[in-house]
């Protein structure tokens, strides 16, 4: 499992032109899933996630979490965090977990953030969408559940 948790000022999803999540301060997480991921590793990774201390304190340092901030999630998934670009100029997407179990693990995810962070928006899996975010740093962070889950 991947993630690319970018610190934002505000995000939003756009499905079909039509606004379907948005959120204000908080992370817009890009969210890859692969074949060998499960409840377990998602649930290693959601908590490392919600307790990274990425934003700043009052002397300017980064010391603060989600939780701190009273911050918001945007959950997005994107299969192409797993395209493997070694072998020619098109990338192969093989890695990426199969539909079902992708969006078995996207919904978990989506549920258990709601159970700490009050305000849990999404985009829609397996849809075609347009993601805006103003990048607050900007502040880019990638957890990869091959280091985090050992």
């Amino acid at each position: 499992m991947k993630f690319v948790i970018q610190r934002v000022k505000k995000a939003s999803v756009c499905v079909d032109q039509k606004v379907v999540g948005e959120i204000s301060k908080g992370y817009l997480v890009l969210v890859g899933i692969s074949d060998g991921d499960d409840q377990v590793i998602a649930d290693q990774m959601i908590h490392k996630m919600l307790n990274l201390r990425i934003f700043d304190d009052e002397n300017g340092k980064t010391n603060l979490s989600l939780e701190d901030v009273k911050g918001e999630l945007l959950i997005v998934s994107q299969f192409t965090l797993y395209a493997d670009c070694r072998k020619g100029n098109r990338p192969s997407f093989c890695k990426a977990g199969k539909p079902d179990l992708a969006n078995g693990l996207y919904e978990h995810m989506i549920r258990k953030c709601s159970e700490t962070v009050p305000h849990v928006a999404h985009g829609v899996f397996g849809a075609y969408m347009e993601v805006s975010l103003v990048n607050h740093g900007p502040f880019t962070i990638v957890l990869d559940s091959d280091e985090i889950c050992k």
